[in-house]
């Protein structure tokens, strides 16, 4: 049974209305996907949610929303929040992105995964031993896709941070820069992947998913 349960449109009041008036009018829908109706059970994270959401994930700022929605799919299947799996893959397609590249952005977060495994355990080991050491893990996914090289490492540098790999986090800012990215762009591909991980945390706590 769900801890929270979602908040119906027909019962939304004030302020609470308000915001789902506005989610609607963004999104161009009549009726809300549910994950916004469980947000809606505290006025305050539907109104920080939805302000964050509208500015760092499904607008054009420094990234443009095609790279939005690609972070965002790949943050929503780290977190395994099927609600908004379902609603980034939509949102990439609408992006421009196609069933190939939709892969492809999952690939990516995938070998990521591999790699901030690795270099994690030679960070935290305590051993300079490992630091001598081949990785000896295939990873031709980050340079064989059509995602593009800016692409793949704002992905990277995404799922980097949430996983807490300091080397990989830094290695991946490090290639950014190198393939033209700026600073506002790194940031604003945190903040759109700190969203939506805070999105699918509520919903995964909720018992919503």
């Amino acid at each position: 049974m769900a801890r929270v349960q979602p908040l119906p449109e027909s019962e939304a009041q004030d302020k609470v209305a308000q915001t789902y008036g506005r989610i609607r009018e963004l999104l161009g829908v009549e009726s809300l996907p549910e994950m916004f109706l469980v947000y809606g059970r505290v006025e305050p994270f539907l109104r920080d949610f939805y302000m964050n959401f509208k500015k760092f994930v499904y607008t054009d700022g420094a990234l443009t929303r095609q790279q939005k929605s690609a972070i965002a799919l790949a943050v929503s299947c780290h977190a395994k929040s099927e609600p908004w799996m379902e609603f980034c893959t939509g949102y990439c397609r609408d992006a421009g992105w196609n069933e190939q590249q939709i892969a492809e952005i999952i690939a990516v977060a995938s070998t990521n995964y591999m790699y901030n495994t690795f270099f994690k355990f030679r960070d935290l080991s305590g051993s300079a031993l490992f630091e001598g050491m081949p990785v000896g893990l295939r990873a031709h996914t980050f340079t064989s896709t059509s995602l593009g090289t800016d692409m793949v490492e704002l992905i990277n540098i995404a799922i980097s941070d949430i996983n807490a790999c300091k080397p990989c986090t830094s290695g991946h800012v490090d290639a950014a820069r190198g393939a033209g990215l700026n600073d506002n762009q790194l940031l604003e591909t945190i903040q759109c992947a700190a969203t939506i991980y805070a999105g699918a945390q509520f919903l995964s706590a909720a018992g919503a998913e």
